[in-house]
């Protein structure tokens, strides 16, 4: 994928809770990734959280599904201008694992990476407090690869780049480090009802 002011598409549908720039895309769920989707098994899948933390930790999904359940119901919307309203996803909440390794106070911003290697940075703040989760369903079904299955990170109130598809870790650091998109002309935050979609915007 290539970044682009262009995106032309669908006609914008008006609707209460729609961000500025959105169309509903309805039953749709486009598929959108910046690398070929990954042939990662449930039983190799792994996430990590590192860096300045009191004890950098790993779980597989076994041990990831103890943590007790969490679901995030409500919207999703993409860079690319399409919006789904509605959506359910089913995993536990991001609190969970970070609790569980201890962020240091210095920790302010955090790089999500893949088991493909794609990266997407977030300030902390937008991780914590029940505002992200990681998933492996959708509408109470396994969750589908070329979604993210078997797990993925999801920050609704973000663009859903920031949602890295086939999690695998998370690095705390002090300071920005920008990620795959951030990298290539897209906003460092991404928040919908800002139009945060570019670098300046």
């Amino acid at each position: 994928m290539n970044t682009t002011r262009g995106f032309a598409g669908r006609p914008r549908a008006a609707r209460p809770g729609l961000p500025p720039g959105q169309y509903d895309a309805g039953d749709d769920w486009p598929v959108l990734s910046a690398e070929v989707t990954p042939d990662l098994a449930a039983a190799d899948w792994t996430f990590r959280v590192s860096g300045l933390v009191a004890e950098p930790r790993t779980w597989d999904l076994a041990q990831a599904r103890r943590f007790p359940a969490s679901a995030y119901e409500g919207d999703i919307h993409c860079v690319t201008g399409w919006s789904k309203f509605g959506v359910r996803f089913g995993g536990v909440s991001l609190d969970a694992f970070l609790e569980a390794a201890g962020p240091l106070a210095s920790a302010t911003h955090a790089v999500a990476y893949a088991h493909t290697g794609y990266t997407a940075n977030l300030p902390l703040a937008d991780l914590t407090g029940g505002r992200a989760w990681i998933a492996w369903e959708y509408d109470g079904r396994p969750l589908a690869p070329e979604h993210g299955g078997p797990a993925r990170l999801v920050v609704p109130h973000l663009y859903f780049w920031k949602s890295v598809k086939w999690l695998a870790g998370l690095e705390l650091l002090d300071g920005d480090r920008p990620g795959f998109w951030e990298q290539n002309g897209y906003h460092e935050r991404g928040n919908p009802w800002e139009e945060q979609r570019y670098s300046g915007d």
